[in-house]
């Protein structure tokens, strides 16, 4: 399977500060890719690497074939920030339609993107007046109206219940079936089966890649959390060493 995204050697500083600290990986075309890891871990600042707005200290970063961040990709890549990426002070309708009208598409592909996030019944409310977890939901229906090529989800099911976080998930999987490739951000660790691939991260440096399934099967247990937790403790170790 060919990479939507490849990153080598990627180094990122913060003042005196290594926040990535030389990570090599890639992420699969087509495929549902979860970057796991705790707050404060660099998940945030690998994402924002991988869309062009992080300023790096060395190392690349490929996206389709082009630089990151590079003018060819502004069409075919969706970001969606932790922090709600859409006009408060306009309706869901309006802010799809909007967001429609400057990849010119029309009102049903605005529509559509708004039933596949779950907000039809609340399309003519302001987003201002929407629950945190609405608030999510409506930027993700904006970056999906156009069709993206690769769709990057920073902690996209914070504050959603459980049923909505399971429909979430299937789009995510009916999207990448679709030729569409996903990568997950999140640091809830019950999510992590749900992905084809894992990408372990902690302290700026990937202690995991690989699927779920071998990431237990190395760390001898079904349970992916202490699978996490046994990474954790021999990447110590090496580091001691």
């Amino acid at each position: 399977m060919t990479s939507a995204v490849e990153v080598e050697d990627l180094v990122v500083e913060r003042g005196r500060r290594r926040v990535l600290q030389g990570i090599s990986c890639a992420v699969a075309a087509g495929s549902v890719t979860g970057l796991l890891g705790p707050s404060g871990s660099g998940k945030t600042t690998l994402i924002r690497a991988i869309v062009g707005v992080q300023v790096i200290k060395s190392g690349t970063v490929t996206v389709l074939g082009e630089p990151a961040g590079g003018p060819a990709l502004r069409r075919t890549v969706g970001y969606v920030t932790q922090a709600p990426s859409v006009y408060a002070d306009l309706s869901v309708r309006e802010n799809a339609r909007y967001f429609a009208s400057l990849y010119g598409l029309g009102a049903a592909d605005a529509d559509r993107a708004i039933a596949d996030v779950g907000l039809a019944g609340a399309a003519g409310q302001l987003v201002g007046n929407l629950s945190g977890g609405q608030r999510s939901r409506a930027s993700l229906g904006c970056a999906m109206i156009g069709a993206p090529r690769l769709l990057v989800l920073d902690e996209p099911t914070v504050g959603q219940d459980p049923v909505l976080r399971a429909d979430l998930w299937a789009k995510f999987h009916a999207l990448a079936a679709a030729g569409t490739t996903l990568l997950v951000s999140s640091h809830v660790m019950d999510e992590a089966g749900r992905c084809d691939r894992l990408l372990l991260i902690r302290e700026g440096r990937l202690i995991g890649d690989d699927s779920p399934a071998a990431i237990r099967a190395a760390a001898g247990t079904e349970n992916l959390e202490e699978a996490f937790l046994r990474l954790i403790r021999d990447s110590e170790q090496v580091a001691a060493a």
